[in-house]
């Protein structure tokens, strides 16, 4: 890789020589560490053109640099950082006003909470199943790099910098919703964000005011709830079972507590895949209506259905407009393709905006016009019927791997669809403990406890199947017997 020419600034208020200037000036970056020894410094022709010098202005400023013991200089060779530095910069270029800190990688401010750890990279040979996620060795990088090459090309209109989104992928989405979801919004209706965190994180800012109060799920996504504590909210989670989130349970908390929000994944619960039955999303609109909360609902995967016939989403029959529908597009072809959306009343999106605008502007434009053109050109719809076969396969491999496998040790009912399985365990097995040791034999996958609101030990597991091939989940469901059979 070819390096940059570094850049040099001089101090305006010196009113030194300008070859002193330069000279001080690569002492102290030299001094700071910019500048390391042995490193080579910019010719004497290239940092006179920089800084609008003389040649033989730098030419002298770098002999008093070599005078002081701060470079050498061979002939034909040019000019480098001395190996044996001076201890200290002199005197008269040590800032009175200048507080260093004591050790380095300390801060001189305080910082507020402490985030939530990143997740670490997977290791090499690591077969990877914590969650779903599209396979990227299947994504259409000719059809995507055709879509990008055109969206560059096409110049943005006057609302090319609305922080709301691109107006063309939102009248794809508009059309993609009506179709597949039965959500019939305008395109006024829908905001664009990178990923669905973000556009989690803004309806959470956009909503909650600081000691407010948010019912989630006994069981769900950590990430998600971190979005609403953060905007100050309380979370307090609700039971979760076979018919998904327990209504009745919700309605006792109302007893007790004003809610300002409600958050469920209603069409495959996170993680146990439970899908909320149509008596319960009638009930909990009814009280949402009632009571004035919001109803946020999740849908990440809905595109992937198996079989069966799916349940419409708790948008598509919101009449009260209590509703906050937010999904995403980057399980569809890679999750480093960042885009979420959120469908809600206008006055919600328009405090999005407002707050997002404060520091993405308008998200990217690029990728917003690239995936919009991929929707209308019919390649997304193409590419999920092909992704249907796929994974439906690898889907059916794994669930056979791991009844075959683990019959005895599991419980695991083929979904209907989405990326991922759940899997019911035995009460005696360690799920923690199975899963370290899995680890270690080259298999990631999550416990129950991840899941778990109040860190407790859940007798279940997830896996993902989208990203490997039929041998790789074959293998996956044998370190996992290995796995077990080593912890007796």
């Amino acid at each position: 890789m070819a390096d940059w020419t570094p850049a040099l600034f001089l101090d305006p208020r010196s009113e030194d020589p300008v070859y002193l200037q330069i000279a001080h000036a690569l002492m102290k970056e030299i001094h700071r560490g910019r500048f390391r020894p042995g490193d080579p410094l910019p010719g004497y022709r290239t940092l006179a053109e920089q800084l609008g010098v003389s040649r033989n202005t730098v030419m002298s400023a770098y002999h008093e640099l070599q005078v002081e013991g701060w470079l050498v200089s061979a002939p034909g060779e040019g000019s480098a950082v001395s190996r044996r530095l001076p201890a200290h910069l002199p005197a008269r270029l040590q800032s009175r006003n200048e507080v260093r800190l004591d050790a380095p990688g300390t801060m001189g401010f305080a910082l507020g909470p402490e985030p939530p750890p990143p997740t670490a990279g997977a290791r090499r040979g690591l077969l990877e199943v914590a969650s779903g996620v599209p396979d990227p060795r299947l994504l259409p990088a000719a059809a995507l790099a055709r879509a990008y090459r055109r969206a560059i090309r096409t110049k943005g209109g006057p609302e090319s910098g609305d922080p709301q989104g691109q107006p063309q992928l939102r009248e794809a989405l508009s059309r993609m919703l009506s179709n597949t979801r039965a959500i019939s919004v305008p395109p006024e209706r829908i905001f664009v964000a990178r990923g669905s965190q973000m556009a989690l994180f803004l309806v959470a800012q956009a909503l909650v005011s600081p000691g407010d109060t948010i019912a989630v799920e006994a069981l769900g996504a950590r990430r998600a709830w971190d979005a609403f504590v953060r905007a100050g909210a309380r979370c307090l989670p609700v039971p979760i079972d076979a018919e998904g989130l327990e209504v009745s349970a919700l309605e006792a908390l109302l007893r007790e507590t004003p809610l300002r929000a409600v958050f469920l994944t209603p069409q495959r619960q996170y993680p146990t895949l439970a899908v909320l039955s149509a008596e319960r999303r009638a009930r909990l609109l009814q009280l949402a209506a009632t009571h004035r909360f919001a109803v946020i609902e999740m849908d990440p995967d809905s595109e992937f259905h198996f079989d069966g016939r799916p349940q419409a989403p708790l948008a598509a029959k919101d009449a009260a407009q209590v509703v906050v529908h937010v999904g995403t597009l980057s399980k569809i072809f890679s999750p480093d393709l960042r885009l979420g959306f959120v469908v809600g009343p206008a006055p919600l999106l328009a405090r999005m905006s407002g707050l997002r605008a404060t520091y993405d502007r308008h998200g990217d434009p690029v990728l917003e016009r690239a995936m919009a053109g991929l929707m209308e050109d019919g390649e997304l719809q193409r590419h999920l019927n092909r992704m249907d076969r796929v994974y439906r396969t690898r889907r059916d491999a794994l669930c056979t791997g791991l009844k075959d496998t683990l019959g005895e040790a599991l419980r695991v009912v083929p979904p209907a669809g989405g990326l991922a399985v759940w899997a019911e365990v035995q009460d005696a097995i360690d799920v923690d403990a199975w899963a370290a040791r899995a680890l270690e034999l080259g298999v990631s996958f999550q416990p129950g406890r991840r899941f778990s609101f109040d860190g407790s030990a859940v007798p279940g597991l997830r896996l993902g199947f989208s990203n490997y091939p039929e041998p790789e989940l074959q293998e996956v469901a044998r370190r996992m017997r290995s796995a077990l059979e080593e912890l007796g």
